[in-house]
């Protein structure tokens, strides 16, 4: 397996990947799949960050875009009312927290730069907005590109494949192409679990995710509680806890680098145990 880069500039600050990470989500989302309308109040979001920065959590992901199957698109206007109070109050009251933001605009990007936010989560891989790639390298910001077939809205139409995990490589090798050649330095890659995916094709995309580590970039996974899980084992998402804990286990062996979930502590304990397995 080819080593992968190991460190990314965070704003400044080195976020060291030679142990894996945690990127803890906060969906401030009135509709995400999962706990859609929890977090809103800034109360609430501000326990949440507490709790998750406390268990272990080392990057906290902020959403104002639910981007379940079947969702719609907001504006980045629509988008920033809902994040920038957020972002405001964590760097007031956790500043020691990285800070990612998971959108597809490059001009919620801009308008938030100032802030100090850190890293830029985007599903789309540019897809949604021609000005994004440009956004992140002018500002030299690391970039989350994740793969996706169509848009939430109709992403999980029966997607098809000759072979899902070249063809998300390809696709990889082609942004990640683009990226370079506009002066990106800092990039993770994310397969994008659940996105344009049936249940087969998320467990192949698991069970070959060490096949992306040619790139020699971080791999991030974001498999947690989602219908991958509660959906084979018929039960909910608030039910697929422990089915994220074992699939967490095999993406830290698949060459996983972040972890990005709902649930730290557990995450955290994940990869403890997978840290003592490594070194026997």
């Amino acid at each position: 397996m080819i080593n992968a880069k190991t460190t990314i500039n965070c704003n400044g600050r080195l976020l060291n990947l030679a142990v894996p990470k945690i990127m803890g989500i906060l969906n401030v989302t009135p509709d995400s799949f999962f706990d859609g309308g929890r977090f809103s109040a800034l109360d609430a979001a501000k326990a949440q960050v507490s709790l998750m920065l406390e268990q272990g959590a080392h990057i906290i992901d902020i959403g104002g875009m639910s981007s379940r199957p079947g969702a719609e698109i907001i504006d980045s206007k629509e988008e920033l009312t809902r994040i920038r109070p957020v972002i405001e109050m964590i760097k007031k009251d956790f500043p020691e927290a990285l800070i990612s933001v998971d959108t597809i605009h490059s001009e919620t990007i801009r308008s938030l730069h100032p802030l100090g936010i850190d890293l830029v989560n985007d599903i789309s891989a540019g897809a949604f907005d021609p000005k994004m790639f440009e956004t992140v390298a002018d500002l030299q910001m690391p970039y989350i590109l994740m793969h996706m077939a169509g848009q939430p809205t109709n992403m999980q139409n029966a997607p098809q494949y000759e072979d899902v995990c070249l063809a998300v490589l390809d696709f990889f090798i082609a942004k990640v192409g683009q990226l370079r050649s506009l002066g990106c330095k800092d990039l993770i890659i994310d397969p994008g679990f659940g996105f344009g995916k049936s249940i087969a094709h998320n467990y192949k995309l698991l069970k070959k995710m060490h096949i992306f580590s040619t790139l020699g970039l971080p791999i991030l996974t974001g498999i947690s509680r989602k219908s991958m899980i509660y959906k084979l084992l018929d039960i909910t998402a608030q039910e697929a806890l422990n089915g994220t804990s074992v699939l967490h286990l095999v993406a830290l062996q698949q060459g996983s680098r972040i972890l990005r979930v709902h649930d730290v502590k557990p995450a955290a304990e994940v990869i403890r145990l997978w840290q003592q397995l490594e070194i026997q």
